[in-house]
């Protein structure tokens, strides 16, 4: 039988040892861009086994402001409105990220974004200027921007007829 190693998992100091480890990998996550805490559990659980203590080492570096869920709500954000998402699509995103919503509409409504104008400027950018000659491309344009966020209310301000 082999001695017991320090790194064994059957290790009493196994948790001690960790926090410093996953403190690291997490930062090494953060400082390429920000990320939800929910993205750092699922990233961090599949090096670490142990999750109690993953979760300790996000509540302090959410407590050094090192990480942020309101902050990573803003950047995402503001990426996804330069790739002319709408805001249908980014609140749905902001939830799989594991985004509180108060956090996704402080976020929305720190943009200023005029969304039929976004709308409007994602239609000619992907269809051109020219209206819809039929009802079929009208029905196409509207399914592109409504898979794109768009309410019914912004494709219809954008979209002639």
């Amino acid at each position: 039988m082999l001695p017991d190693h320090p790194d064994s998992a059957d290790s009493p100091m196994e948790t001690a040892d960790l926090r410093p480890a996953i403190r690291l990998a997490a930062m090494d996550l953060l400082a390429r861009r920000e990320h939800s805490r929910t993205e750092l559990l699922q990233k961090l659980g599949r090096r670490f086994e142990d999750r109690e203590t993953i979760a300790e080492v996000l509540d302090g570096l959410a407590q050094d402001k090192l990480q942020s869920d309101s902050r990573y709500a803003e950047s995402f954000a503001r990426q996804r409105v330069l790739r002319g998402h709408g805001p249908l699509r980014l609140r749905q995103e902001m939830r799989q990220k594991g985004i509180p919503d108060d956090d996704a509409s402080v976020a929305l409504e720190s943009l200023d974004v005029d969304w039929e104008q976004l709308a409007r400027e994602v239609c000619q950018k992907k269809f051109g200027f020219g209206a819809p000659a039929d009802f079929r491309e009208k029905a196409r344009r509207q399914r592109f921007l409504q898979y794109r966020g768009f309410s019914a209310d912004q494709i219809a301000a954008c979209l002639p007829w």
